[in-house]
């Protein structure tokens, strides 16, 4: 499974992800609650591992805005409260089961199995903006009902932007998300891509704006 791990103890998040990565997971790692609300609006992840103690926002706003987005992707909650009042306010704002720490790696391994099991169907998940809809799930993007072949870090930017839903993501995440964590890549590199999908957009409806010093985000296009 694509696995997102949203949790702010490095030692912790690195020790989870080589555990479920050697079981053959792919699992990517989020550190702040904000970014967590951000990213998860266009990812494409099955299962979602979620701290309740985040920098941002904490974990349990993250986990009731994915539920009012209709997300019902599973979440296992990883919380530092043992009182029963915690554990119910988790699962009463969405989680499909938790974690106290510190907990046994064996055990993680056994409710993601079980949460994995609890998924009956596949989860067709898609978003839009205007006349633009991505298929989280398979990557295909539409313009109009019509299929749109983008190249691949075109659409991997129309991802992450039309997964804020209007909100700014900073350049930095864009080239993360993009290139990948820890590439060796200028800032400005993303700006060629910005510009080309800039005018793919354009006549659909959306439009990327910059907001000097501290990113790009996509809006709908006012009419001239």
């Amino acid at each position: 499974m694509r696995i997102t791990l949203v949790e702010d103890h490095e030692s912790l998040a690195k020790g989870i992800a080589y555990r479920l990565g050697d079981l053959g997971h792919a699992v990517d790692i989020l550190a702040d609650g904000q970014d967590a609300d951000d990213l998860l609006r266009g990812d494409a992840a099955e299962l979602i591992i979620l701290d309740i103690n985040l920098p941002g926002l904490d974990g349990l706003t993250v986990l009731r805005n994915l539920r009012l987005r209709g997300d019902d992707r599973p979440v296992l909650l990883l919380t530092a409260r043992s009182e029963t009042v915690d554990r119910v306010q988790g699962l009463d704002a969405g989680a499909d089961d938790y974690l106290i720490k510190p907990f046994e790696m064996d055990e993680l391994e056994a409710r993601v199995r079980a949460l994995a099991r609890r998924r009956a169907r596949p989860i067709t998940r898609k978003i839009a903006m205007a006349s633009v809809e991505l298929d989280l799930d398979t990557r295909q993007a539409s313009f109009a009902g019509s299929p749109a072949a983008l190249p691949r870090r075109e659409l991997s930017l129309l991802e992450i932007l039309i997964g804020a839903q209007g909100r700014t993501v900073a350049k930095a995440d864009l080239l993360e998300h993009v290139y990948g964590t820890g590439a060796d890549v200028e800032e400005a590199a993303i700006e060629a891509h910005i510009s080309r999908l800039r005018k793919r957009l354009k006549p659909h409806g959306l439009a990327i704006k910059v907001q000097r010093g501290l990113g790009y985000s996509l809006v709908e296009a006012t009419a001239s």
